[in-house]
């Protein structure tokens, strides 16, 4: 849902974590188990790419600024009123329902980050400090602890935790649908193919 009636170009950072994030979505949505050790290190990198995306909405360059895109449900409002009265507005970042969509689908990130870390804890390099043990004993070890980090893990999963955590994820599926529907919506009322803007080289 965004506006390029200004022929905006958006720098190789906001394009570089907008696909990073949607690789990383894709990945655990399609290829990873959830509660899997590849899931939650695609998650601990999925909240390192939001990180650097949020970060540069304080010092990146203008159109990728916060305050180029303000969340503002009466400029939305606006917008659509534009929208049925035929007028094509410039927007030199993200038009006002962009906008909203935008930080929607930042704060569902974060709700299934934060409870994703909550379930599976921050990254730890215990592991590499443990004592030499011989092949038997770490054997029987590992398969203890995995018995354990099994029953645990069950038991988040089905906490409050793992319940917010997929209503979130479903919550976000559905703002990525919506956020698609509106690329291509004002890709024909623009009569420009938007989503040319967000790859290498696009303008």
């Amino acid at each position: 849902m965004t506006d390029a009636t200004t022929h905006r170009r958006w720098d190789p950072l906001v394009k570089l974590t907008h696909w990073s994030v949607a690789l990383a979505v894709l990945a655990n949505a399609l290829f990873t188990e959830g509660g899997s050790s590849t899931h939650v290190w695609v998650g601990y990198a999925l909240a390192g790419i939001l990180a650097l995306r949020l970060l540069w909405g304080l010092v990146g360059p203008v159109e990728a600024r916060f305050r180029s895109f303000p969340p503002s449900p009466a400029r939305a409002v606006a917008h659509v009123r534009e929208i049925a009265a035929g007028k094509t507005g410039a927007h030199r970042s993200h038009n006002p329902l962009g906008a909203l969509m935008v930080y929607a689908i930042w704060g569902t990130l974060l709700v299934i980050i934060g409870t994703g870390i909550g379930m599976s804890g921050l990254p730890s390099g215990r592991a590499s400090e443990r004592p030499a043990v011989t092949a038997g004993m770490l054997a029987g070890e590992e398969a203890g602890e995995r018995e354990a980090g099994d029953a645990e893990n069950g038991e988040r999963e089905e906490g409050p935790l793992g319940e917010v955590h997929e209503a979130a994820v479903n919550l976000l599926y559905g703002l990525i649908l919506l956020h698609i529907g509106g690329v291509v919506f004002e890709s024909r009322r623009q009569r420009r193919n938007l989503a040319l803007a967000m790859l290498p080289g696009g303008r």
